[in-house]
Order: structure tokens, then sequence, then C-alpha cells
């Protein structure tokens, strides 16, 4: 009896984890070919540098890498930027390094795998699209991403997560974003917030304005994404992410009550855009960049209530003021 009530709360609990799950995805769209990109994995030759001259080898072949990863523009001289980067490549903690980012990517397939699926969403919208190369790349915490049109480069080092022994200096709020389910969707966001795909109005200056903006840019994510958490997306806990569901209705209060939206005060964007590790001015536990995520819900609600529109033509669309009134968008508690 215990053990056939065992497995029915264990098969209860996959259904609610399979359901919770299901509630955050979105369609994805119907790909008929599946893109495959073309990757290097730079770990092992960085790795196994032996003396300064395989180094100015190594940099030769990888001028990007070279110059605006490693930032070869910020040393005084080819003397300096060698003699640092070699000494900090050869430096023992660099091989703990390389093997935690081996125990944790392991051969880079599941990883290659994403992003895989993320381009291949993404040229059944925009076929045009140039297709880039992919390095992936440790450089002792120096760099994070670098996108380009034909390249994008990884640097693993820096998405170790919490468990890792070395991680980037900065402030927790910000560090809890360099996790390995990150990599994928932060690409895809800088993908979204670009405008070649994200068009906006340069005159428009207001704080409605910046949180349509992001709000397409999330949205955009998603669909390459489908199944992609909320969470990962906005760098919000999964609790972050509920209590801005449930309370939705007091943050929007709060954006009227201050007059937020058509502010064009710079101050207002660092208080409801900006990152920080809260929005005080709402709550004391509401986590920030609150007004990008409220921007995310518009545009969800706009194009919930406007199904012919397509994903291009709402990258499209400039009109922030417009495309608010035309969601319809009400904050109510879910």
């Amino acid at each position: 009896m215990m053990r056939h009530l065992f497995t029915f709360l264990v098969l209860c609990a996959f259904v609610v984890a399979c359901t919770n799950k299901s509630k955050e995805c979105v369609d994805a769209p119907n790909v008929s070919v599946q893109v495959e990109l073309q990757t290097e994995d730079l770990r092992e030759v960085i790795h196994t540098i032996t003396d300064k001259q395989s180094l100015v080898d190594i940099l030769g072949k990888h001028q990007v890498f070279r110059d605006q990863f490693l930032h070869r523009s910020e040393y005084p001289d080819d003397s300096t930027f060698i003699n640092t980067l070699y000494q900090r490549f050869t430096n023992p903690y660099f091989d703990s390094l390389y093997f935690e980012t081996q125990r944790v990517f392991g051969d880079l397939q599941a990883l290659r795998e994403e992003f895989e699926q993320a381009f291949t969403n993404l040229y059944y919208y925009y076929p045009e699209y140039p297709q880039p190369k992919i390095q992936f790349v440790i450089t002792g915490l120096d760099g994070d991403l670098y996108l380009s049109d034909s390249l994008i480069i990884v640097g693993v080092d820096h998405y170790l997560g919490a468990g890792a022994k070395y991680r980037p200096r900065m402030y927790e709020y910000i560090l809890r974003q360099y996790i390995p389910e990150n990599i994928v969707p932060s690409v895809m966001l800088l993908y979204g917030i670009d405008t070649k795909v994200n068009a906006t109005n340069m005159n428009d200056k207001t704080v409605l304005a910046d949180m349509i903006a992001y709000g397409k840019s999330y949205y955009f994510a998603k669909q390459m994404l489908p199944c992609k958490a909320d969470s990962i997306l906005m760098n919000y806990s999964a609790g972050e992410i509920a209590g801005a569901r449930k309370n939705q209705d007091l943050i929007w209060f709060r954006l009227v009550e201050d007059e937020v939206l058509y502010s064009t005060a710079n101050i207002m964007k660092q208080r409801f855009l900006g990152e920080r590790p809260k929005t005080v001015e709402v709550g004391p536990e509401c986590p920030g960049r609150i007004a990008q995520w409220v921007g995310w819900q518009i545009v969800n609600s706009y194009m919930k209530n406007h199904p012919d529109v397509v994903l291009q033509d709402l990258m499209k669309n400039q009109d922030a003021d417009k495309l608010f009134k035309e969601s319809k968008y009400k904050a109510t508690k879910r």
C-alpha cells in the first residue's frame, strides 16, 4: 500500500512539474530544416599554451578574439599585452579553471544543440539573417560575450554557476545571471534588442518607449527559446517572477502614481529600468528592472489581442505609445 502511495505521489509531482513548465512555453515555429552552426572550441588551445610565441600565433589566427574580447587596445603596447596574458594563461589557477569548464560543460554538445535550436527558430522568422560562427573560449574571467553578424564568442568560464571555485567579481544580484542556462538566452536577448531587428523611435525618450523596446526583446527571445523559463530570460529568481506576477497590479499602480510612463528623466529610468538589486520605490522585495518586465507583459498582451500580427511586424513597430494603448494591458494578479 505504501509503495503504491509513493508511486502515486511521484507521478503527481511529475505531472505538476510538467504542467508548470508547459505554462511557460509558447508555440514553437514549425521548422522543417535544422540549422547546423559552425562552432570552434578554443579551450584546449588556450589551456595548452607553452610559450609566448605560441600565444602570439594563436592570437594572430583569432584577431577578433584578441582585439575585441581580450581588449588589446587597453594595453599600452604589444609586449605588455602578451606578457600579461602569458602570465595569466600559464598560472596554475588557470588549470583549475579549465577543468571546471570541462566539469560543467563537458564537450559543449548540449550548449551547441541549444544554440542550433535557437538559430533554427531565428532563421524561420529571419531567413536573411547572417549565420554566425561560434567560438567557445576561456580567458581567466576576462570576458563573457561578444557578438557581431559573423561571430559570437562565449567566455564559458564566466558561466560556471554558483558552485564554481572561480567566479567573476561583481555584485551578487548581477553574478547570479552567469549560469550555464543563461548563455543562449543572453545571446538571443542581445539579438532582440539590436536595432537591426528591434525598430525604435529614437526621438521618443520616454520610459514607456524603453519599456516597450525591452518588452519586444524579451518577447523575441522567448520565440527563439519557446520553453525557456521566464525567470531565466529576466535574470530573476523563480520567487521574484512569482512575486511580480502576483503583485503586478501594485507594480502598475506605482508606475502610474509616480508618473513614470511618460517621464523622460534619467533618474526615473535608473529607478525602474536600470540594473539594481531591488526597485525599492515599488517595495522592499520588488526586483530591479521591474519596468522592463512590465514592458514584456504589455507586449504579451498586445500580441494576444492581435493574433494577426507576426513577430517581424511586432519588431518593426516603432510607435510605443500606440502599441501600449492597443495592448489593452490590464495589470491583474496571477
